[in-house]
């Protein structure tokens, strides 16, 4: 078993999904965040992935990570 920690939710607090049932907060589809709890941190990374290329497809701003 992994000594890893769990990748967290990307959930800002702010939960309306779109017409295309996506959150207007986090950017995740409702399958991602009803399938959340039971993904690996790969299948979280991934989705989180999708979540920033949402945003910029949508022209919302997102800040850049630190490179490290």
């Amino acid at each position: 078993m992994s000594d890893e920690r769990p990748v967290k939710s990307p959930c800002v607090s702010i939960c309306a999904l779109d017409e295309h049932d996506i959150c207007t907060g986090c950017q995740r589809t409702a399958a991602e965040i009803t399938q959340w709890g039971r993904m690996s941190n790969e299948q979280r990374r991934e989705v989180l992935a999708r979540c920033v290329e949402r945003t910029r497809a949508a022209g919302q701003f997102l800040q850049q990570p630190a490179q490290h």
